[in-house]
């Protein structure tokens, strides 16, 4: 399967500065973008508001993400929280994963059954879920 779930950091990478990514990370995102289904959780465009708001990324990378969105042309596809998703959590361990927007992405892809293209190594260590970084 072609497609991928990212992260905040991978979704502002993408979007402002793709060098920040790893290889890996590019392919993924890349194969997905010509093949299959990048996948974007709702609570990544609260965390971009919230980091507009703060002054630590531009406007334009929130932008970008809502173009890629609303075209269906592109692979960028959201994702709402649902009630298989809430349930999921339970199986992110709060003690590797203490943030919970992190656990709330990880439970996606765990839900989707789809690698989460991300470089924070605590999501990292989950033996739940494929990581790709």
């Amino acid at each position: 399967m072609d497609d991928v779930v990212v992260d905040t950091h991978t979704a502002i990478w993408y979007f402002a500065d793709p060098t920040q990514l790893s290889k890996p990370a590019e392919t993924a995102i890349d194969i997905a973008e010509a093949n299959g289904t990048i996948y974007v959780f709702s609570i990544i465009i609260v965390e971009l508001i919230y980091l507009t708001e703060k002054s630590k990324i531009s406007k334009d990378v929130l932008d970008l993400l809502r173009d890629a969105l609303d075209d269906s042309t592109t692979a960028f596809r959201l994702i709402e929280m649902s009630r298989e998703i809430a349930d999921k959590v339970e199986n992110i361990s709060r003690s590797i994963v203490s943030d919970m927007p992190d656990r709330i992405l990880a439970a996606t892809a765990l839900h989707l059954n789809l690698p989460l293209v991300t470089k924070d190594h605590k999501i990292q260590a989950l033996q739940s879920i494929q990581t790709i970084w």
